[in-house]
């Protein structure tokens, strides 16, 4: 049987994508506007067919003519519309209003539900969009369209075989079915394990992981003295800390060394950066590289991140991924359910 086939919106530089490759899908087509992940997601996945625009610009009627597709032929309808609008960061931990313009995208992926009328439906976001008044109005939605009660939770990746801390929100939903979360892994994922997948003959080889760092002295000396795995800024003292630091009671882990046997912090688009967080190398005397932070979001060492535009692009573009494993996991119950019950596997398609 064919593979079922699947389209992702907001596809940034292919995280989903991986991930419901590697459970078993094949994905036709993707949606992203931002050059840098385009360039990224087509040196990846360069069968897949990709518009590079604003997703309020493309409509389901091109897809189905360009894809072949009918409406309600297609398997898998999957996305994460920009979230950085429902994040805590951005709405200074819930206390500001919820009015990003990027916060209405997601009524753009339902717009797609309703015109593909997909087998299956997929949507991830941060934890802030499950308590939003808007995923209510989705969640209605595809009821009012024939789905099931969609399946919504808040769910660590840590608990799915994701090496780092990272809780996100995940729909679910089916024609005539409840699909089910995966079941939470036996064992986390370590730091350790992570980073063990990059050989040294490799690392020295790959340019994501050898873009280097430029501190200060003092910076340099700071992050010497902090003690190896797991050690924090607030061991040495306020006295050998920066001056910006020691009277902040806030943000613990900035200038904090991820520890060997645990699970890693969020990955974020500041991963290079101590400032930003708990990025530095458990042992090494400096910030975690991008390779690095792409093997704690779940990437093979050989996935390629474009780093024209520079080192802090590049990074806010692997921060800004989704976990491929915990995609995978997840996808794997959609696409059972579809095996089961959908025997062709794959979407009609029209005659040409």
């Amino acid at each position: 049987m064919n593979k079922p086939a699947a389209i992702d919106l907001f596809s940034g530089c292919g995280g989903l994508t991986l991930g419901l490759k590697q459970a078993g899908f094949r994905v036709l087509g993707a949606v992203e506007m931002d050059p840098l992940a385009v360039e990224t997601y087509q040196a990846n996945h360069p069968e897949v067919a990709v518009w590079p625009e604003d997703i309020r610009n493309v409509t389901p009627r091109e897809l189905k003519r360009r894809l072949g597709l009918r409406k309600g032929g297609l398997d898998l309808l999957a996305g994460c519309p920009p979230c950085q609008g429902f994040s805590t960061m951005t709405t200074l931990n819930g206390k500001r209003g919820m009015d990003d313009p990027r916060n209405d995208l997601i009524f753009q992926f339902v717009r797609f539900v309703r015109e593909l009328a997909p087998k299956a439906v997929m949507l991830e976001n941060v934890p802030g969009l499950a308590k939003d008044a808007r995923m209510s109005m989705v969640c209605q939605e595809l009821k009012d369209l024939g789905y099931r009660q969609p399946s919504v939770a808040v769910l660590d990746a840590a608990d799915y075989g994701v090496p780092q801390r990272r809780r996100r929100m995940i729909l679910l939903a089916a024609r005539n079915a409840t699909i089910p979360f995966a079941r939470p892994a036996k064992r986390k994922q370590t730091v350790r394990d992570a980073l063990k997948r990059l050989h040294p003959g490799r690392a020295r080889k790959d340019p994501l992981h050898m873009l280097g760092e430029n501190r200060s002295a003092k910076v340099t000396e700071i992050i010497r003295l902090i003690p190896k795995n797991g050690g924090s800024r607030l061991d040495l003292g306020k006295q050998r800390q920066l001056e910006c630091h020691r009277n902040c009671d806030g943000f613990n882990d900035v200038y904090g060394r991820m520890a060997w046997d645990e699970v890693a912090p969020t990955i974020t688009g500041g991963c290079c950066n101590p400032s930003k967080g708990r990025f530095l190398h458990p042992t090494k005397n400096r910030c975690i590289t991008l390779r690095e932070a792409a093997l704690l979001q779940t990437f093979p060492p050989t996935y390629f991140f474009s780093s024209k535009r520079g080192k802090f692009p590049a990074a806010q573009m692997i921060g800004n991924a989704l976990p491929p494993e915990f995609i995978r996991r997840h996808a794997k119950l959609i696409f059972a359910w579809l095996r089961k019950t959908q025997r062709n596997g794959t979407p009609t398609r029209e005659d040409n």
